[in-house]
């Protein structure tokens, strides 16, 4: 079978000799950066902020952080539906198991640390309704009574994902750029 044809290498062209993922995983993958560098710096900031602008700050956070689990669900899917393209065959197999552990666990986060927050946010007795509804319209169904020790927990866990988020992203970035400045192999090309 002609190798341009594979479903696993598709989209050749002289700019990505090694293929290139479709437009809809760009889409995807853009309008996660694009959330991350929303939610990440404003959970960040929120324990510094003054009380009379924390409601808008926690809007802003809760709101990217649930349209990134929805948006990491749906890239799933779109996975299952349009493979990416394989690595080619030049990145050496440990780069390869790096790779795909750094992303199975990016997937993981990007899943797990909204949930988190959600269901912290909720036990801190502060459903996503009102002046923090989901993307300032969308009042959430209010899941728990308020329990600040289960709260407290939630909100350890969160921040311990919220600091191995910053951790997988460093590793994913700088892993992206290793490949485009020293080993000048088009990898990071197959997502722009």
């Amino acid at each position: 079978m002609d190798a341009s044809l594979s479903p696993r290498v598709a989209r050749i062209d002289a700019t990505h000799p090694d293929g290139q993922y479709g437009a809809i995983a760009k889409l995807f993958h853009w309008t996660t950066v694009l959330l991350i560098a929303v939610a990440l710096p404003v959970g960040f900031v929120i324990g510094h902020v003054k009380d009379e602008s924390k409601m808008a700050f926690y809007a802003i956070h809760e709101s990217a952080g649930l349209t990134i689990l929805f948006v990491a669900i749906l890239r799933l899917a779109w996975r299952q539906l349009s493979p990416p393209p394989a690595l080619p065959d030049h990145v050496p197999a440990l780069m390869r198991k790096v790779a795909a552990g750094v992303h199975h666990a990016l997937y993981a986060v990007l899943i797990l640390q909204p949930i988190l927050g959600f269901l912290a946010t909720n036990a801190w007795g502060f459903p996503l309704q009102g002046e923090t509804a989901y993307l300032g319209f969308i009042n959430l169904p209010k899941y728990m009574e308020a329990n600040e020790w289960l709260a407290g927990w939630l909100q350890t866990f969160h921040t311990i994902v919220a600091w191995t988020l910053l951790g997988l992203l460093s590793a994913h970035i700088g892993g992206a750029l290793f490949h485009h400045v020293l080993r000048r192999d088009g990898t990071l090309l197959r997502m722009l």
